[in-house]
């Protein structure tokens, strides 16, 4: 089986390029080439940007794919690219959404693929309807063998998934709970959320490739663990050796002060809601899908390496300083009340 990821060495596609070489097949990636040192022996690389589209054709030449896997596709021109470049050059096309299309507010808190999509929180998540939905049309017009398939929060050994975090990433806030301040969370930290370890996310990706069960079809696939917000951070403590020092904050006030990090569409279009995910629908097509990783052993992988690669742990003064604000105002506030 011969497939072509576009990207694939991303936080969700770097799990998905190692095991599809694990378990035997042509694999090519077509990226720019900056993180060629940890593609795994066997891939054959294509060095080329996705959307110089002549370059493209010429060095994939006649090739024909069984499936094509698009992993940095975020607005429909860029997927109507795709469909232009890859139409009769594959058995399956595999896009990536994700899952905070899912209406919002939530109606219910369990979610499956038959939850209606709208997000009026947050344009990336209505670009990734857009995109949806012109390749279902052109699967129903043409009978683009299309693939839909929706991640929840995904990480790997790079990343720590958090709620609240600067535009620099997860480090800052690692870094205030090794420094015994306060750290803040959504909400009151009851709300319900889904962390799929990268490894765990590719076992269900890798089964949807070449199934003919996929085309015309949607899934989303994520962990079956349900954790609250709280239990996330909490771990996280015990995994730095820590005691939290959980700050509640209201996401409508997080929204309306940190507009600056994008917390409206990330907190009220995403992760504020409690949320469980069905995966009935992928597991009846893919029976191997399972959680090999839960949150309490990937957090640990995780911050394994996060703690001995230096070039992982960028600092944000300016968020840091963000959070002592914030904190401040709040109980500033509530000393004036009293």
């Amino acid at each position: 089986m011969k497939a072509l990821l576009i990207g694939g060495t991303g936080q969700i596609s770097m799990a998905i390029t190692r095991k599809l070489i694990k378990d035997g097949w042509e694999l090519y990636l077509l990226n720019r080439g900056n993180r060629s040192s940890d593609i795994p022996e066997g891939v054959h690389s294509i060095i080329a940007d996705i959307n110089d589209t002549d370059s493209v054709l010429d060095k994939i030449g006649d090739m024909h794919f069984d499936c094509v896997c698009e992993f940095i596709g975020f607005t429909v021109d860029q997927v109507k690219r795709d469909y232009e470049l890859f139409n009769g050059r594959t058995n399956q096309y595999i896009y990536i959404s994700s899952a905070s299309a899912y209406h919002k507010p939530v109606g219910s808190y369990i979610i499956d693929e038959g939850t209606s999509l709208a997000n009026p929180y947050w344009q990336y998540s209505r670009d990734k309807i857009e995109c949806e939905e012109f390749l279902m049309s052109m699967y129903r017009k043409e009978g683009f063998p299309v693939t839909i398939v929706r991640p929840s929060h995904t990480y790997d050994e790079r990343h720590i998934p958090l709620g609240v975090h600067g535009s620099k990433g997860f480090w800052q806030v690692i870094k205030r709970m090794m420094e015994d301040k306060p750290v803040i969370i959504q909400g009151d930290g009851t709300s319900l959320w889904t962390l799929t370890f990268n490894s765990d996310f590719a076992i269900g990706y890798t089964g949807l490739m070449g199934n003919k069960h996929a085309i015309g079809e949607a899934f989303q696939i994520t962990s079956d663990e349900t954790l609250t917000w709280n239990q996330i951070y909490e771990t996280i403590a015990d995994a730095l050796g820590v005691k939290l020092h959980p700050y509640h904050v209201s996401s409508d006030y997080l929204a309306a002060v940190g507009e600056k990090y994008d917390l409206t569409g990330s907190l009220t279009g995403d992760k504020s809601n409690s949320v469980v995910f069905d995966n009935s629908k992928l597991k009846s097509v893919v029976p191997d899908m399972r959680t090999e990783v839960p949150f309490h052993k990937g957090v640990r992988i995780a911050l394994d390496y996060i703690l001995t690669h230096p070039e992982c742990q960028v600092e944000d003064p300016e968020f840091d300083a963000w959070c002592d604000k914030v904190i401040e105002a709040l109980e500033n506030s509530k000393n004036a009340v009293n």
